[in-house]
């Protein structure tokens, strides 16, 4: 049965918070904050938080120094996943993945069509490892981002769920780097 087994130890992760846009600064930010109180309220550790711009190479610039930071985790963006000339988040985030997470944007496109039916086609949410770092990239609106984190990253990032979280794996995400298994 899934779900939380609360007879295991929680562990929280160290996650940073990236907004993409030409526009939102941290006092307007509302899908940042959602996304900070989410996690923290889940007795997570949000270490960093940026507003970068529509660009990909401020994006990869921002991203790189985060996948490197030991300190993180986890980064969860909000912003630019959509269709239009400026969203490039997607291109941005796919491009430096080690590996894809493909079943993240499929479920976030079902967890949403159940609140903005077929408009979630709009949506290119994408998700992946890099570095040992999970990496997730979500769209701008406050709805997305609980819908995210309420129907997906709440429960994968909690330790205690079962059959399993990204949490229990994330000290073999490396493994391929020690030769073992080769």
């Amino acid at each position: 049965m899934a779900g939380i087994d609360e007879s295991l130890p929680f562990h929280p992760v160290q996650i940073a918070i990236m907004t993409v846009s030409d526009t939102r600064t941290l006092a307007d930010d509302r899908s940042g904050d959602t996304l900070v109180a989410r996690a923290e309220g889940a007795g997570h550790h949000v270490v960093a938080r940026a507003i970068v711009v529509d660009a990909v190479g401020d994006i990869q610039r921002q991203l790189r120094a985060w996948i490197v930071d030991p300190s993180i985790d986890v980064v969860i963006a909000t912003g630019g996943t959509g269709l239009t000339g400026r969203d490039v988040t997607p291109e941005a985030f796919e491009a430096l993945y080690d590996k894809a997470i493909p079943g993240f944007g499929e479920l976030f496109r079902w967890q949403s069509f159940k609140n903005i039916g077929t408009s979630t086609v709009q949506s290119r949410a994408t998700a992946g490892v890099t570095g040992g770092t999970y990496l997730f990239a979500l769209p701008g609106s406050t709805g997305a981002c609980k819908d995210a984190w309420d129907g997906i990253l709440r429960t994968q990032l909690d330790s205690r769920h079962r059959p399993c979280n990204f949490v229990e794996i994330m000290p073999r995400l490396q493994e391929h780097l020690s030769g073992k298994g080769h």
